[in-house]
């Protein structure tokens, strides 16, 4: 990575895709910072300190200044280290990458919670449904190999929950919401990302998260 004499701070839990999504921005523009893990059961003075809002992760701290939520840490990063861009220079193509972006987040996650968490079964058909349309849209928005062109963007950075995390997720709870049969460009483009360099180094051990997400089923399940 590239030296970096200014003090960085990722305050971090391995197995969130949020941090997912700031831990490669950072590795992709060749930031060094340090990746401190938090305990969100006993959360740290600099962890509430730093996001005394929301009390969660991720939070970036540069030079004690802190930066919560994912999306504004994506762009806080890519306007404060120019090298690498994340966004595109047109205003345009820019505002179109911030929409989709908010899309994944409004749209496939919500719907992503709804079908795998709910305990209603009508809610969960419903979020099945929404999760089905959430990314058909992103299939057919899909022009190239990656949502950034040839190379990685914004979009595609905010998608690893979907390349990465949700097959996972999905495999834990017994779910089949994204597949190669339904979503064969959208597949593809997740292989090509999790199998790009600086995005395979940074990305948690599977086992990792199927450990951690059979948890959250087994706990579900004994909630209902």
């Amino acid at each position: 990575m590239a030296a970096n004499k200014e003090d960085v701070k990722l305050l971090a839990m391995v197995e969130s895709p949020f941090v997912g999504r700031v831990d490669i921005a950072l590795n992709l523009k060749g930031i060094q910072y340090k990746y401190e893990v938090e305990n969100l059961k006993n959360k740290s003075e600099l962890l509430l300190k730093s996001n005394p809002v929301y009390k969660k992760v991720p939070v970036l701290v540069h030079n004690e200044k802190s930066i919560s939520e994912s999306l504004v840490i994506l762009e806080y990063i890519d306007e404060t280290w120019t090298q690498n861009p994340i966004l595109p220079s047109d205003p345009y193509k820019r505002a179109l990458a911030r929409f989709w972006s908010k899309f994944i987040d409004d749209k496939v996650i919500d719907a992503a919670r709804k079908a795998l968490y709910s305990h209603d079964e009508k809610e969960r058909e419903k979020g099945a449904e929404e999760i089905d349309e959430a990314l058909h849209l992103l299939e057919n928005e899909l022009k190239d190999k990656f949502f950034g062109g040839e190379e990685i963007g914004i979009v595609d950075i905010t998608a690893v929950i979907i390349a990465y995390w949700l097959p996972i997720i999905q495999e834990a709870f017994g779910e089949k919401l994204f597949t190669s049969d339904k979503f064969p460009k959208l597949y593809n483009w997740s292989q090509d990302f999790n199998n790009h360099p600086i995005v395979k180094e940074h990305l948690p051990p599977r086992e990792t998260l199927m450990i951690y997400y059979k948890g959250h089923y087994e706990r579900h399940i004994a909630s209902k």
